[in-house]
């Protein structure tokens, strides 16, 4: 893949939770991550993966908790009084929630995101996508994939790039619209103060 060259989005984020959001994603992109979705027996709350291996959606988790929320800790919350919104049942087989893994599976931070966060259009409209965002896709094979936007454009198409582990740890790529949009969310914690 040739190299992305980068060029600054005209939207200011100063002092948002959104930059700060975005500016923890990217840190996340100088972490030498080996790719692995193994289930592992994690402390709970604020328990984490060994911090040389990760997948996806400990590009969220770990970007979030730079900013003070522990998704472990509100998804295991969530789903301990909502278990049947969550599709943990249909999709694995669960009965009851897991905090050692919940939290690490896309079709989860889903259902959590639409439940308390906004959820936004699905388009195919790069415009429509503004930094801090998480961005869920359906990658071949029907696997389910997720990211966060943000301020960065690429300077050969105009898009958006995002953070996200496809495989080869945390990246900043110009993915956006590479693979089926399945969800468009917009989080913010509620005790988040700046």
């Amino acid at each position: 893949m040739p190299a992305v060259l980068l060029i600054a989005t005209q939207t200011s984020l100063a002092d948002s939770f959104e930059a700060a959001l975005v500016q923890a994603a990217v840190d996340r992109t100088q972490q030498e991550v080996t790719y692995d979705g193994s289930y592992f027996n994690i402390p709970y709350p604020n328990g984490d993966v060994p911090p040389h291996l990760g997948v996806c959606t400990d590009v969220i988790i770990r970007s979030y908790r730079a900013l003070g929320a522990d998704l472990q800790l509100l998804v295991h919350e969530d789903m301990s009084g909502h278990f049947e919104a969550y599709p943990s049942r249909r999709i694995w087989g669960l009965t009851r929630p897991d905090s050692n893994i919940d939290h690490r599976r896309v079709p989860n931070l889903r259902v959590f995101f639409a439940r308390h966060g906004q959820r936004l259009p699905v388009t195919d409209n790069p415009r429509d996508y503004a930094p801090g965002d998480v961005v869920s896709w359906r990658l071949p094979g029907n696997l389910p994939h997720i990211g966060i936007v943000t301020d960065q454009r690429s300077e050969t198409t105009g898009h958006p790039l995002v953070v996200h582990n496809i495989g080869t740890g945390p990246k900043l790529e110009d993915r956006l619209v590479s693979y089926n949009i399945t969800g468009h969310y917009r989080y913010v914690p509620p005790n988040y103060s700046e």
